[in-house]
């Protein structure tokens, strides 16, 4: 017998034309941002769910691919209920009004974002090894995810990038709650979104197959686009 949330996902598949699995909403994806092929553009995935998206993305426009490691912040005993982020670059995003209404205080923040940028760190070495990041100034940036939902992580990944000064930044994504894509779309150059539904309920939903990634599926779906490139990207450390 299947499960209330189980149900429910098959009838949200079998109402909603749900993208098969992350390839084929990256390859829907591709077709859409074509128009940047000419650009020389850099795709920038965020782990892990986006890396899939991201590859086939970089296929479409013949640019390379690299990560953008964010990490949520969890609130204290909720670790799933996201009170902010963290993003390279000492980027810290807080959802104030949620901080203030569950009393948390400025030393369990610091903790918890210190925890995040540790393993934000340690995945970018796990990710990029000794390869160094992706020079993005003044360049056409392309970021992706397989879906968003509140958007606290997508929104530091955006703040990094600023910082460094793209020439154009678009946000590429498969589906998006429609309230949050409405406010992302202030925050980029451009949002490039197949599905903006008014009640997202999960990503997975939008899904057939939306399988868990696992790290070592992000090395290896990156090893392959570099090598389908026939280059190393960044050089080493």
């Amino acid at each position: 017998m299947l499960r209330a949330d189980e149900r429910q996902r098959e009838k949200v598949i079998n109402e909603i034309e749900a993208f098969h699995d992350r390839q084929d909403a990256g390859r829907q994806l591709g077709e859409e941002l074509i128009r940047y092929r000419g650009e020389d553009p850099i795709v920038l995935a965020l782990p892990r769910g986006g890396v899939p998206v991201g590859y086939e993305i970089a296929r479409a426009l013949g640019a390379p691919l690299d990560v953008l490691v964010a990490r949520k912040l969890g609130t204290p005993g909720q670790p799933e209920l996201a009170m902010g982020a963290v993003a390279p670059g000492g980027v810290l995003v807080l959802n104030e009004a949620l901080v203030g209404w569950l009393e948390v205080s400025e030393e369990q923040i610091e903790r918890i974002a210190a925890k995040e940028r540790a393993e934000m760190e340690r995945r970018l070495r796990l990710f990029r090894g000794e390869r160094l990041g992706p020079t993005v100034t003044d360049k056409t940036v392309i970021l992706v995810d397989d879906g968003i939902a509140t958007g606290m992580t997508v929104r530091a990944a955006i703040l990094s990038l600023r910082q460094q000064g793209p020439r154009h930044l678009v946000l590429a994504v498969p589906v998006c709650a429609a309230q949050t894509a409405k406010e992302l779309r202030f925050e980029v150059d451009e949002l490039v979104c197949l599905k903006t539904p008014t009640d997202l309920l999960a990503i997975g939903f939008w899904y057939e197959n939306f399988e868990q990634i696992s790290d070592d599926e992000v090395v290896r779906i990156l090893e392959h686009a570099r090598g389908e490139r026939g280059e190393e990207l960044w050089g080493a450390r």
